[in-house]
């Protein structure tokens, strides 16, 4: 199960003595956050609520709060927010010392204190803090939900809403939202406000969902591959006068045809989807979205890796001399597209 659906469960009655949010799906960890907050009554003027941003925190203040006994109640909520110092991030906020006395307070803890802690990211198991919270917290870690669990989610979540789809209305959300838990989750919010009934069709999500900029350059390449020049022509005027850069859209552009020629190279040397999400994670630094891999498969499946390599540098050449002022940067965009089409098939 989801993170975000566990945690579904919790309310102020049924609140661990310990419990702590994290996870590296920050879509997921942000909705769950906010749900659960609700769910325990969360107010910042209740006095038996302390709540702590924690990269803004006198570690002091959390320390009395954590000991000091609840005013109308037999217990209190102490709520520690974005606690980077037990996560991977580079950022610390709390001195080592500090560290040290929290982790004293967490072997002997207050029993009027129930304690919740929000940590973004993946959290640094090599520490004694969080070796100790996960002896002794109730954990919900959002992490990036599996394709057929994220499904059953919205699923579930647009039934008790009362909200059904039609034909692929609900694929075409998927894709839409880029298979990212926030934007879906955004994306049907809306739709929900935006429809007067409670069915959702193909042309609504193509109506009322605005298109990114990602989905605008992946027009504009489809209208390159296929040589509609004065389709491409008007879809890069209407993106200029929204106020995007040719930089931008030479970036993003590059970023496309790079991921094409990757998940060619490495289809062409066996590995499944799978792997190739592994190795471009080690690539890269950081885990890909494995649905840009199973589209970016899709889509350069046609493409050759000489025409992939040429546009590459086509697109480098135009950054290069928009950057040193060889020519208007309008001209040197269209002239790399007019490049790229000519050499397509």
């Amino acid at each position: 199960m989801l993170a975000i659906g566990e945690s579904q469960k919790l309310t102020l009655s049924n609140l661990p003595s310990l419990s702590l949010f994290t996870g590296t799906d920050q879509g997921q960890f942000e909705v769950m956050k906010s749900q659960v907050l609700k769910q325990i009554g969360y107010d910042s003027a209740d006095l038996n609520f302390a709540y702590f941003d924690m990269k803004e925190v006198v570690y002091k203040d959390v320390e009395l709060e954590l000991v000091s006994l609840p005013f109308f109640a037999d217990e209190k909520i102490v709520i520690l927010d974005h606690f980077l110092d037990i996560t991977t991030a580079k950022k610390r906020y709390l001195s080592d010392d500090e560290l040290k006395a929290f982790e004293e307070y967490l072997e002997n803890p207050s029993p009027t204190s129930k304690l919740v802690i929000f940590a973004e990211g993946k959290l640094d198991s090599k520490r004694r803090l969080v070796k100790l919270l996960k002896r002794d917290a109730k954990i919900f870690e959002a992490l990036e939900p599996k394709e057929q669990e994220m499904r059953a989610y919205f699923q579930k979540w647009s039934q008790e809403q009362g909200l059904s789809f039609d034909g692929k209305s609900f694929e075409q959300l998927l894709i839409k939202s880029g298979f990212q838990f926030s934007e879906i989750q955004k994306n049907l919010l809306f739709l929900q406000s935006y429809k007067d009934d409670d069915r959702i069709t193909e042309e609504d999500i193509v109506e009322a969902i605005p298109k990114t900029l990602q989905d605008n350059i992946f027009d504009l390449t489809q209208l390159i591959l296929t040589k509609k020049i004065d389709q491409a022509r008007d879809l890069v005027k209407d993106l200029t006068l929204q106020g995007e850069d040719e930089i931008k859209l030479i970036a993003i552009m590059l970023g496309q045809f790079r991921l094409y020629t990757q998940v060619k190279i490495l289809q062409e040397s066996g590995q499944t989807e799978s792997q190739m999400v592994s190795s471009l994670g080690h690539y890269l630094g950081r885990n890909p979205n494995p649905y840009q891999i199973k589209f970016a498969l899709r889509d350069s499946r046609r493409l050759s890796l000489d025409f992939l390599q040429n546009s590459i540098r086509h697109l480098i050449q135009a950054d290069y001399q928009i950057k040193t002022g060889v020519y208007e940067k309008g001209y040197l965009f269209e002239k790399a597209l007019l490049q790229i089409a000519s050499q397509s098939n």
